[in-house]
């Protein structure tokens, strides 16, 4: 038998056969590395301070410039990988990322450090719309694309969970830059098994590429993102430095819009939105970000500032939720097929309100198997969300666009994490301060840094000792608790607004060709890189099941 095969043949082997979970495996590890790097550092910031000595200015940038950058540049790699291939762009991410990593590795200055991970952020917004959109090219029929988006998701919330136990695990027993270096060889082995694997594919390439739209996207996203940001640090909402970035940032986003409705060959096809289930599956993954990172944050400050858990014992604590995600994940394909999106996600939506309404039961004790159960739920509840937004959003857009679709679901994943610290952390600030700004026999201004956060509180407290100092400490844990009460009421009600949102979803898992509801003048290419491909290779069919 020839060495050589048609491109049909490859295109079997990649969409259609055995290597298409080949590519899968891929593409996951892929994804794995940019979610464990968007929480690796968090408990590396302590070491990092100690070193490399940043102000306060600084040491923001190095914790926010990656998932900032990143944010800002994920529609613009996104559509572009449409244009030129998505494999190409996925293989220069992966170059950019290790060398990124290498880079901040050996930082020895803040002013390094921040650019080499707004460089991972570059690198991470070509890697992570590029592994959805081609997971959609090799998955043409919509059960096993299912079963792959479950598994897809699932990594991604493994990689965030995993990101601060192992960040912890390597700062303990290594140097904090560590958790950047174990990035290289995964990088170095992933980059020639990605060319050598992974197929080519791309969309229209008719009309240019509309360099100015993707610009204006870039900035947009970035300037809303960071006045959400800036809101969510507490910033007052009449500061210039949160909404002088939030205002540039809406308006160059609706002036993207307006262009892109115009156009002849759009970036972003904007009749996507006019579909109800590619709209309200965009925003479903809005609401529940929007409803859970801000409560994350606030259960991880409960766990360790009320319950006195080490960080090590906190992750484990977290460990049922992500076990619970991955077997979302995992049985999500059969869930969807036998319920529909519609009851899949607003049902998830349910599950996960009820989880952080049973979280209201928390107090100042521990209650171990409380926890447990409700992280349970609400792992698998989120997850399951989550799953039925992304699957539904993807088979949704026309194959062609899938890498702007792809960037639009993660896009939107960051604005509404962005969001929810922002909102849930501003209800946590009102419902918490108010009681330690007035306490009788604590000079004003102990009591207003107290009301900062429960970490001052305690400081304070152990500056004034005595009575004093008890007093505020206690007053603080009860006041923290009762916050927490209070905003997990709101994040229960933005998870049922959540539900009724999903009423809009299909009934049932329609199986139909996306490409049939947006007609593009051209089929999405699929193939394998031109170097392996023979001379009378077309690249124009699609794999048959």
């Amino acid at each position: 038998m020839s060495g050589t095969t048609t491109a049909g043949a490859r295109l079997r082997a990649a969409g259609g056969g055995a290597n298409r979970w080949v590519v899968l495996v891929v593409l996951c590890i892929s994804l794995l590395l940019v979610a464990l790097d968007a929480t690796v550092l968090h408990v590396a910031v302590p070491a990092v301070t100690e070193d490399l000595r940043p102000t306060g200015v600084e040491l923001l940038w190095i914790v926010d410039a990656y998932p900032l950058i990143c944010a800002a540049l994920l529609i613009l790699f996104g559509t572009l990988g449409d244009r030129v291939g998505r494999r190409r762009v996925l293989l220069i991410g992966y170059g950019i990322f290790g060398l990124a990593s290498a880079i901040a590795a050996l930082a020895t200055t803040p002013e390094v450090l921040i650019g080499a991970r707004a460089l991972l952020g570059v690198g991470g917004a070509m890697i992570m719309p590029a592994t959805l959109s081609i997971l959609r090219a090799v998955f043409p029929d919509r059960r096993e694309r299912a079963m792959a988006i479950g598994i897809w998701t699932a990594v991604a919330a493994v990689g965030a969970a995993t990101g601060p136990v192992l960040g912890g695990f390597l700062v303990e027993n290594f140097w904090w830059g560590s958790v950047f270096l174990i990035n290289i060889p995964l990088m170095a082995l992933i980059l020639p098994v990605g060319r050598r694997l992974l197929p080519e594919s791309r969309g229209s390439a008719d009309g240019p590429w509309d360099v100015l739209g993707a610009l204006m996207a870039a900035v947009g996203v970035l300037g809303t993102v960071l006045g959400v940001k800036r809101l969510g640090a507490g910033d007052s909402v009449l500061d210039v430095k949160a909404v002088g970035p939030l205002l540039l940032g809406g308006v160059l986003l609706a002036l993207f819009v307006r262009r892109q409705k115009r156009r002849e060959h759009p970036l972003i096809d904007m009749r996507m939105f006019a579909r109800a289930t590619f709209s309200t599956s965009v925003g479903c993954i809005v609401l529940a970000m929007l409803a859970l990172v801000g409560l994350e944050l606030i259960a991880v400050q409960y766990l360790q500032l009320v319950l006195g858990l080490s960080p090590l014992e906190t992750g484990l604590r977290l460990l049922p939720l992500t076990f619970a995600a991955m077997a979302a994940g995992a049985t999500g394909s059969h869930t969807l097929h036998r319920v529909g999106p519609r009851r899949m996600v607003g049902w998830g939506f349910v599950l996960t309100a009820a989880a952080v309404l049973l979280l209201t039961l928390m107090g100042q004790h521990d209650r171990p198997w409380l926890l447990t159960t409700a992280f349970v739920v609400l792992g698998f509840g989120l997850q399951t969300t989550l799953f039925g937004a992304y699957e539904s959003m993807l088979s949704e857009a026309p194959p062609d666009q899938a890498g702007g679709a792809a960037a639009i679901g993660e896009t939107s994943y960051q604005l509404g994490a962005g969001m929810g610290i922002a909102l849930l952390g501003s209800v946590m600030n009102a419902a918490y301060a108010p009681a330690l700004t007035s306490l009788s026999g604590v000079p004003g201004p102990a009591g207003s840094a107290a009301s900062n956060s429960l970490g001052e509180a305690y400081q304070v407290a152990d500056r004034l000792g005595g009575s004093s100092g008890e007093m505020v400490r206690s007053t603080a844990r009860h006041s923290f608790v009762n916050g927490l009460h209070v905003t997990l009421l709101v994040s229960a009600g933005l998870l049922l607004l959540g539900a009724l949102a999903a009423l809009r979803l299909p009934r049932v898992m329609e199986c139909a060709a996306a490409a049939e509801k947006f007609p593009a003048p051209r089929r999405p290419e699929v193939s394998l890189p031109a170097s392996r491909e023979p001379a009378e290779a077309t690249g124009s069919g699609r794999a048959a099941h």
